[in-house]
């Protein structure tokens, strides 16, 4: 019987980048107690941030490597699982955060993800001009089997909104995960508030040729929210 390869070892920088990542997460109220992301390191392993309120992360906290199948080492959060079955699943994903985004959260109550009514949105929204898919069970993902069902529901796509249970969000690194986290809130923010005005209806949408224009990445977009985000961090170094 061969003997598995031994996991990757996260370099420092990267052990920086994803307590950043998760600093920054807990300072724009996208999670609070509760909540974890990950980095790919190869393959079949990533790092996932200490099991601590991630607004609370110090520079002394290291993450735990995982890999991408099999049980997960002691320590790690349950939930932890979504983020096996999705990079198993996604070779393009790089980083996925789990967060608790209340705007997000409160429109899930009533079955709804945020569509594509501004410039946020839009990076969210489906050729059906839907927004982000909804995982209709307010459990907590416990099982490999319920994770596995989570990261079919999610397909191709950078997001999916939980009822009663907050969000995933994927990107190709730190840098976009983290960015796309603040979109969906703010997304849901405009989406909410325009249903208090009562002027949610298809006519405050973006035409599927507005939808498009705007789900641009040039000129920095997903870089400079994580510099807006991360400012005044104690570890400041480059992305990952």
């Amino acid at each position: 019987m061969s003997t598995p390869p031994n996991p990757p070892v996260a370099t420092e920088n990267t052990e920086r980048a994803l307590r950043q990542a998760a600093r920054a997460l807990g300072r724009s109220g996208l999670v609070h107690a509760y909540g974890h992301c990950s980095v790919r390191l190869d393959a079949e392993h990533f790092l996932v941030c200490t099991a601590k309120p991630m607004g609370a992360l110090l520079p002394t906290d290291t993450g735990t490597v995982v890999r991408t199948s099999g049980p997960l080492p002691d320590g790690v959060l349950g939930e932890v699982r979504i983020h096996q079955q999705v990079y198993a699943r996604r070779a393009e994903v790089g980083a996925i955060c789990r967060i608790m985004p209340p705007q997000t959260g409160l429109l899930a109550l009533l079955k709804r993800t945020p569509r594509a009514r501004h410039g946020f949105g839009a990076y969210f929204a489906k050729p059906d001009g839907s927004g982000p898919e909804l995982w209709d069970d307010p459990r907590l993902l416990r099982d490999d089997a319920a994770a596995a069902r989570l990261a079919d529901t999610l397909g191709a796509g950078n997001a999916l909104v939980m009822r009663a249970n907050g969000a995933v969000v994927v990107g190709a690194n730190l840098i976009e995960a983290v960015a796309l986290s603040w979109f969906l809130e703010e997304a849901a923010r405009v989406e909410t508030g325009l249903m208090n005005l009562g002027q949610d209806g298809d006519h405050t949408l973006l035409t599927r040729d507005e939808t498009i224009a705007r789900q641009v990445v040039a000129g920095r977009v997903y870089e400079r929210m994580w510099e807006h985000l991360t400012f005044g961090d104690p570890e400041t170094v480059d992305p990952v």
